[in-house]
Protein backbone atom coordinates (compact mmCIF):
# COMPACT_ATOMS: atom_id res chain seq x y z
CA UNK A 1 0.00 0.00 0.00
CA UNK A 2 1.07 3.60 -1.21
CA UNK A 3 1.25 6.29 1.41
CA UNK A 4 1.56 9.97 -0.15
CA UNK A 5 2.53 12.77 2.35
CA UNK A 6 3.64 16.81 2.05
CA UNK A 7 4.44 19.36 4.10
CA UNK A 8 5.53 22.79 3.98
CA UNK A 9 7.84 24.81 5.91
CA UNK A 10 9.39 28.23 5.33
CA UNK A 11 13.15 28.97 5.82
CA UNK A 12 14.94 32.32 6.53
CA UNK A 13 17.43 31.60 3.76
CA UNK A 14 17.57 32.28 -0.42
CA UNK A 15 16.77 29.38 -2.17
CA UNK A 16 19.90 29.25 -3.58
CA UNK A 17 21.43 28.46 -0.06
CA UNK A 18 18.88 25.93 0.79
CA UNK A 19 19.66 24.13 -2.46
CA UNK A 20 23.25 24.41 -1.64
CA UNK A 21 22.24 22.19 1.54
CA UNK A 22 19.77 19.77 0.14
CA UNK A 23 22.18 18.90 -3.08
CA UNK A 24 25.35 17.76 -0.49
CA UNK A 25 23.93 14.84 -0.44
CA UNK A 26 27.41 13.12 0.94
CA UNK A 27 26.56 15.46 4.48
CA UNK A 28 23.08 13.59 5.00
CA UNK A 29 24.42 11.58 7.58
CA UNK A 30 25.31 14.89 9.41
CA UNK A 31 21.85 15.96 9.95
CA UNK A 32 19.65 13.45 9.39
CA UNK A 33 19.15 10.58 11.73
CA UNK A 34 18.02 7.73 9.22
CA UNK A 35 21.08 8.47 7.06
CA UNK A 36 23.57 5.69 7.80
CA UNK A 37 25.58 6.90 4.32
CA UNK A 38 24.89 8.39 1.33
CA UNK A 39 27.21 8.76 -1.83
CA UNK A 40 26.52 10.33 -5.00
CA UNK A 41 27.09 7.78 -8.00
CA UNK A 42 26.93 10.36 -10.53
CA UNK A 43 26.64 14.20 -11.56
CA UNK A 44 25.85 16.55 -14.49
CA UNK A 45 27.60 18.82 -16.32
CA UNK A 46 26.46 21.69 -13.95
CA UNK A 47 28.02 19.35 -10.97
CA UNK A 48 24.38 18.46 -9.57
CA UNK A 49 23.57 15.21 -8.18
CA UNK A 50 22.04 12.95 -10.90
CA UNK A 51 22.01 9.04 -9.19
CA UNK A 52 23.14 8.93 -5.60
CA UNK A 53 22.72 5.94 -3.27
CA UNK A 54 22.43 5.56 0.70
CA UNK A 55 21.57 3.29 3.54
CA UNK A 56 18.63 4.56 5.33
CA UNK A 57 17.51 3.30 8.75
CA UNK A 58 13.36 3.85 9.58
CA UNK A 59 11.72 2.19 12.24
CA UNK A 60 13.96 -0.51 12.65
CA UNK A 61 14.37 -1.23 9.06
CA UNK A 62 18.05 -0.52 7.36
CA UNK A 63 17.57 0.10 3.23
CA UNK A 64 20.08 0.21 0.80
CA UNK A 65 18.57 2.76 -1.73
CA UNK A 66 19.67 4.37 -5.11
CA UNK A 67 17.68 6.98 -6.51
CA UNK A 68 17.87 9.01 -9.48
CA UNK A 69 17.26 12.52 -9.25
CA UNK A 70 15.73 15.39 -11.79
CA UNK A 71 15.77 19.29 -11.29
CA UNK A 72 13.09 21.57 -11.62
CA UNK A 73 12.56 25.55 -12.45
CA UNK A 74 10.89 25.39 -9.14
CA UNK A 75 13.28 22.55 -7.36
CA UNK A 76 14.38 19.11 -7.70
CA UNK A 77 12.83 15.74 -7.35
CA UNK A 78 13.86 11.74 -7.49
CA UNK A 79 13.16 8.46 -8.29
CA UNK A 80 13.53 5.40 -6.43
CA UNK A 81 15.54 3.27 -9.23
CA UNK A 82 16.65 0.21 -7.02
CA UNK A 83 15.83 -0.75 -3.16
CA UNK A 84 15.32 -3.58 -0.76
CA UNK A 85 12.43 -2.74 0.92
CA UNK A 86 10.29 -0.56 -1.60
CA UNK A 87 8.71 -0.79 -4.46
CA UNK A 88 8.58 2.77 -5.51
CA UNK A 89 9.53 6.21 -3.94
CA UNK A 90 8.77 9.37 -5.63
CA UNK A 91 9.59 12.38 -3.96
CA UNK A 92 9.63 16.35 -4.93
CA UNK A 93 10.73 19.53 -3.45
CA UNK A 94 9.04 22.75 -4.58
CA UNK A 95 10.94 26.06 -3.45
CA UNK A 96 9.62 29.56 -4.05
CA UNK A 97 11.09 32.56 -2.78
CA UNK A 98 9.23 34.76 -0.20
CA UNK A 99 11.54 38.23 -0.10
CA UNK A 100 14.42 36.90 2.13
CA UNK A 101 12.72 33.86 2.98
CA UNK A 102 12.14 30.50 1.11
CA UNK A 103 8.80 28.22 1.20
CA UNK A 104 9.96 25.10 1.07
CA UNK A 105 7.22 22.22 -0.12
CA UNK A 106 8.04 18.55 0.14
CA UNK A 107 5.98 15.71 -1.45
CA UNK A 108 6.57 12.33 -1.63
CA UNK A 109 5.09 8.75 -2.29
CA UNK A 110 6.44 5.49 -0.81
CA UNK A 111 5.14 2.43 -1.82
CA UNK A 112 6.81 -0.44 0.76
CA UNK A 113 7.48 -4.27 -0.47
CA UNK A 114 6.02 -5.77 2.71
CA UNK A 115 2.67 -5.07 4.52
CA UNK A 116 3.54 -2.58 7.14
CA UNK A 117 0.82 -1.86 10.27
CA UNK A 118 -0.70 1.61 9.97
CA UNK A 119 1.35 3.11 13.10
CA UNK A 120 4.69 2.40 11.85
CA UNK A 121 3.77 4.00 8.18
CA UNK A 122 2.69 6.98 9.78
CA UNK A 123 5.68 7.12 12.34
CA UNK A 124 7.47 6.48 9.18
CA UNK A 125 6.07 8.99 7.31
CA UNK A 126 6.58 11.55 10.14
CA UNK A 127 10.24 11.18 10.33
CA UNK A 128 10.40 11.63 6.61
CA UNK A 129 8.62 14.67 6.79
CA UNK A 130 10.12 16.46 10.05
CA UNK A 131 13.91 15.65 8.34
CA UNK A 132 12.63 16.71 5.04
CA UNK A 133 11.16 20.05 6.56
CA UNK A 134 12.12 20.63 10.16
CA UNK A 135 15.85 19.20 9.70
CA UNK A 136 16.28 20.95 6.75
CA UNK A 137 15.63 24.39 8.46
CA UNK A 138 17.92 23.34 11.30
CA UNK A 139 20.62 22.58 8.81
CA UNK A 140 20.21 25.78 6.30
CA UNK A 141 20.52 27.56 9.78
CA UNK A 142 23.56 26.11 10.95
CA UNK A 143 25.39 26.02 7.55
CA UNK A 144 24.06 29.98 7.36
CA UNK A 145 25.66 30.70 11.21
CA UNK A 146 28.70 28.75 10.08
CA UNK A 147 29.60 31.10 7.16
CA UNK A 148 28.94 34.10 8.98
Amino acid sequence: MAIRESREVVIEAPVDEILAVMLDLEALPQWSPAHRSSVVLARDEQGRPVRSRATVTTVGITDEQEIALTYYDDGYGWTLVSSTYQRSQDARYRLVAEGDRTRVRFEVTVDPIMPMPGFLLRRAAKGVLDTATLGLRRRVAEVRKRGK
